[in-house]
């Protein structure tokens, strides 16, 4: 029996496989599916050629979070290519807010609120690293930068209230925001929504949202590949059913929701602790939308075909009505959708003269509904003649999403709802949220801080438990990622 097991091959499970192989344990890592990657698979979906990412698409975060920041991805083979236009919001009448990675290119594009964007995310882009080393904190540390910490905190503080519109004159900025908020999956106005938006708008203008050329699954390859390097092992169609597999190991860590960690558990758990998972709120889900195309989509606002993501909703308003639909349990009419285009600076994704278009919509939890013409509908709205460019797609509904991820509880891609609660308090109130009431066993999941997105800062967290309280190491995680050889 391994040191270590860690149950789950996503980001966080593989960067916490990795800091602890870079200790000097013993790892293995186990994974339910064919293929390892959890969120960050990349598979042939529709046509043969056409590669498309299962869950994550974009990336924010490989540039900015001190995990691959330390690991550094570009060493290990992974190519980051960032478009020009990190993400776009497109309105109707052929308009659209762009985002592009200079900050300043930004602000001239957005006419009266040019220098509101730039009041509030000038400062964000100056002190970047501050910024995420806050965001991506466990939340039980004071931060080492302060001011920027309060300068995040009271931006979000502002758009999460009534006084989100205050700074605003026109359409586009705001909606341009509340796009990148509303990925959280709830309703915009709400403070674990502003703390995504602030941050992954702010990461636009630093290294953009970039695309790992050949598909996000080139991220988990890399870890894979130094786990392997060090001498762990992956094992993938290895579906775990019982804590009791790994009575040896002297620690376990669990890449996994806690409705997972309930059924492997068993009858092992406290019934305090066992409560408090069952409590645990899972959110709206994404109906996922692939589609092969023959060319590239006709944006009608210009600019839109220089972004790598874009987000189709429309105004600040409808997007804040649709989501609240959401929340109460009801499909919208006209849903959130969130397009990723690849091909912008991705040749690879796709046979020559092909393109691949990524999409997801926001459904309730639990949705058998295919929305896939609701989808085309809201690409067509900004994007006429959309539709006659398609090839083939393929749709996994809300309800399906766990049978390819187990963590996708009713389809939420979050692995939990991010309420103000649950924002601190993943997936119970403790204060340690990654070390469970059994011994040596660990969760490292988007349940728990920092939340949900490609950073593998869960991971670290926990790999940090388990090293000093399992091993007694207490060498930073940070430094292992750093360092070539186990320490």
């Amino acid at each position: 029996m391994p040191d270590v097991v860690v149950v789950g091959s996503g980001p966080n499970g593989l960067a916490a496989a990795v800091i602890l192989a870079r200790a000097g344990l013993d790892v293995e890592v186990h994974e339910a599916e064919a293929t390892a990657g959890g969120g960050s698979r990349t598979l042939e979906l529709t046509l043969p050629g056409y590669r498309h990412d299962c869950c994550a698409g974009a990336h924010p975060m490989a540039l900015a979070s001190p995990v691959f920041r330390a690991f550094d991805l570009a060493a290990h083979g992974v190519e980051l290519l960032a478009p020009e236009v990190s993400y776009a919001h497109p309105l109707d009448g052929g308009r659209a807010g762009l985002a592009w990675r200079d900050l300043d290119r930004t602000v001239a594009g957005l006419g009266r609120d040019g220098a509101t964007w730039r009041s509030l995310f000038g400062p964000m882009v100056r002190h970047w690293q501050s910024v995420v080393d806050f965001a991506m904190s466990d939340l039980r540390r004071l931060p080492r930068d302060p001011l920027s910490g309060l300068r995040f905190g009271l931006r979000v503080l502002e758009q999460g209230s009534p006084l989100w519109n205050t700074r605003f004159r026109d359409d586009t900025a705001p909606a341009l925001l509340t796009g990148v908020a509303t990925h959280a999956i709830t309703p915009p106005r709400a403070i674990p929504a502003a703390g995504a938006g602030m941050l992954l708008a702010t990461l636009a203008h630093v290294g953009g949202w970039v695309l790992p050329r050949g598909g996000s699954q080139a991220i988990p390859d890399a870890l894979i590949a130094e786990l392997e390097r060090l001498g762990g092992k992956v094992s993938t169609g290895r579906r775990v059913d019982t804590l009791d597999e790994f009575a040896g190991a002297r620690a376990v860590v669990l890449d996994t929701a806690p409705a997972e960690l309930l059924r492997m558990a068993g009858d092992r758990l406290p019934a305090r602790y066992a409560k408090g998972l069952r409590r645990f709120r899972y959110g709206g889900a994404a109906c996922k939308v692939d589609f092969a195309l023959s060319g590239p989509v006709p944006w009608q606002a210009q600019g839109c075909a220089l972004a790598g993501t874009l987000h189709l909703i429309g105004t600040r308003a409808e997007a804040m009505a649709a989501e609240r639909t959401i929340a109460a349990g009801q499909h919208a009419d006209r849903p959130y959708v969130l397009a990723i285009q690849p091909g912008v600076v991705d040749a690879t994704r796709a046979p020559a003269g092909g393109h691949t278009l990524y999409t997801y919509a926001h459904v309730p939890n639990g949705s058998t509904r295919d929305i896939s013409d609701d989808v085309i509908a809201q690409v067509e709205r900004f994007a006429p003649g959309f539709r006659d460019l398609i090839l083939a797609k393929n749709v996994v509904t809300g309800a399906e999403m766990p049978t390819h991820n187990a963590n996708y509880i009713g389809g939420d891609i979050s692995a939990g709802a991010m309420t103000l609660r649950q924002f601190a308090f993943r997936p119970v109130p403790r204060w340690n949220p990654y070390a469970t009431p059994l011994p040596g066993v660990y969760l490292c999941s988007a349940s728990t801080p920092p939340g949900p997105g490609v950073h593998g800062m869960s991971g670290l967290h926990a790999a940090r438990h388990v090293l000093r309280r399992e091993f007694g190491i207490r060498t930073d995680p940070l430094d292992l990622l750093r360092t070539a050889e186990p320490a």
